[in-house]
C-alpha cells in the first residue's frame, strides 16, 4: 500500500457497506447514505435514520473513534448539551487501514452567525457547557488519564506557521494588527492552574441547533487536557461583540486567558484560511470573519 493510499484511503459506499455488514451484521439491513459535504477529517455516512458511520480521511483523524468511545459516555451526563456517544468502533479491513466509529445521528442544523451570533442566551449556554467540561471529573479517572494530552498543543508551537500565514495573506487583512495580537498572545501569562478538560476544536461547525437553539456539540477528536484558552475560539467564530461580552462574563475569563484565546482564534483562522479559502468560498468567509473578530477582540 503506497504512502498516498495510507494518507488518504479511498472510502466509498461499497467499502462502508462491507465493513458494517461483516463486523456489525445486526445493522446489515440499514440503508447507507453519504453525507455531503462532511468535515475535512471524516467521510460520514448515515446508517438508517438513527446512526452514522464516521471514517477517518487521513492520519490526523486516527484515534478519534477510540477516544470518543472511551470518554464521551462519561462526559455526556455532565454537560448541558448533547454529545454523540459512539455505540461501536469498527476495525480495519478490506484495505481500509484505521479504526472507525458508529455513532448516534444527532438531528439539527450547524450553528451559524446569522442565527445565533448576537444571541446572549446562546453565548451563556456555551459558557455553561465549557464550565461543565472544565469541571469534568470522570469517576475513577483523573485528568492525567486523558490520552495524549491536548491535541491543540501550545501557541508557541504554532509561532512559525502563524507568522508565515500572516505574511502569506498579504493585503487581505491588517498585517500589523495581526502581528501585534500574535505577539501579545505569545507573551501573555501562561495558564498557571491545574490543566482542565478542553474540546480542542470548538467552532461553529461543531455545534448543532434545533428549533433555533443550541442542541449538541460534536467532533471531540481534540478532546484532552490543558489550557482552556483554545476553546475560546468559539467567541470569535460565532459571536458578536455583545454576545461575546456575555460569554466572557458567564465564563469569568481573566485578561491573560482571553488574550491567549484571541491568539488561538487568529492562529487557527489563518491556518484554515490559507489551506482552504482558495477552494471554498464558505470557508473563506467564515475564517475571514474569525481572523477579523480575533483582531478586534
Amino acid at each position: 500500500m503506497s504512502e498516498q493510499t495510507v494518507r488518504r484511503p479511498a472510502v466509498d459506499a461499497v467499502l462502508v457497506r462491507k465493513l458494517v455488514d461483516t463486523q456489525f451484521p445486526h445493522w446489515a439491513d440499514l440503508p447507507l447514505r453519504l453525507l455531503d459535504p462532511a468535515g475535512s477529517d471524516h467521510v460520514i455516512y448515515r446508517l438508517g435514520e438513527k446512526l452514522s458511520v464516521r471514517m477517518p480521511r487521513h492520519p490526523g483523524a486516527v484515534g478519534q473513534a477510540e477516544k470518543e468511545y472511551e470518554w464521551l459516555p462519561r462526559l455526556a451526563p455532565c454537560v448541558p448539551l448533547a454529545v454523540p456517544v459512539p455505540v461501536a468502533v469498527g476495525d480495519p479491513d478490506f484495505g481500509y487501514p484505521w479504526r472507525w466509529a458508529v455513532s448516534p445521528w444527532l438531528d439539527g442544523e450547524v450553528a451559524t452567525v446569522e442565527a445565533l451570533g448576537d444571541s446572549t442566551r446562546a453565548a451563556v449556554r456555551l459558557a455553561e457547557f465549557l464550565h461543565a467540561l472544565q469541571e469534568f471529573t470522570p469517576e475513577g479517572r483523573t485528568v492525567g488519564d486523558a490520552r495524549a494530552g491536548l491535541a491543540a498543543g501550545t501557541l508557541a508551537e504554532r509561532d512559525g506557521a502563524t507568522r508565515a500565514a500572516i505574511a502569506e495573506v498579504g493585503g487581505a487583512f491588517d498585517g500589523a494588527a495581526m502581528t501585534a495580537l500574535w505577539e501579545e498572545a505569545l507573551h501573555a501569562p501562561a495558564w498557571d492552574r491545574p490543566p482542565v478538560w478542553c474540546h480542542g476544536d470548538f467552532h461553529t461547525g461543531n455545534l448543532l441547533t434545533a428549533e433555533g437553539r443550541l442542541s449538541a456539540v460534536i467532533d471531540f477528536g481534540g478532546l484532552g487536557i490543558g489550557d482552556p484558552a483554545c476553546d475560546l475560539t468559539i467567541a470569535f467564530t460565532l459571536m458578536s461583540a455583545r454576545s461575546r461580552a456575555a460569554f466572557r462574563a458567564a465564563l469569568n475569563v481573566d485578561d491573560a486567558t482571553w488574550t491567549r484565546g484571541r491568539g488561538w482564534a487568529l492562529a487557527t483562522g489563518l491556518n484554515a484560511y490559507t489551506s482552504y479559502a482558495a477552494v471554498s468560498s464558505r470557508v473563506a468567509e467564515q475564517t475571514a470573519r474569525q481572523i477579523t473578530e480575533a483582531v478586534l477582540g
